[in-house]
């Protein structure tokens, strides 16, 4: 898997909702309603990962969760990057 050039950056960019570049990796925060929402979307995150075998930097403070995805052994963004933020797109139920 190879990285990403600037082109290929801004075209995963705009087929995204709302995620960022922030120091070469992509980013977005999710809001919830609560805790409970949060954290099952989170559960359902974890299975997409072990799915891809791709694993995100993620927080979470009450109702909101921070994902960061970069591939870290390629040391920037890959396709791989690009495949999970898109299929978290698809199990995000805004509040």
């Amino acid at each position: 898997m190879h990285l990403l050039n600037n082109e290929q950056m801004v075209t995963a960019l705009k087929q995204l909702r709302d995620w960022h570049l922030h120091e070469g990796a992509l980013s977005k925060e999710f809001v919830f309603k609560n805790f409970s929402e949060a954290f099952a979307f989170m559960t359902r995150v974890a299975l997409i990962a072990e799915k891809l075998d791709h694993h995100p930097d993620w927080n979470n403070t009450y109702n909101r969760v921070h994902i960061t995805l970069m591939t870290h052994d390629k040391g920037g963004l890959t396709k791989k990057d690009t495949e999970f933020a898109a299929a978290i797109e698809t199990i995000f139920e805004p509040a």
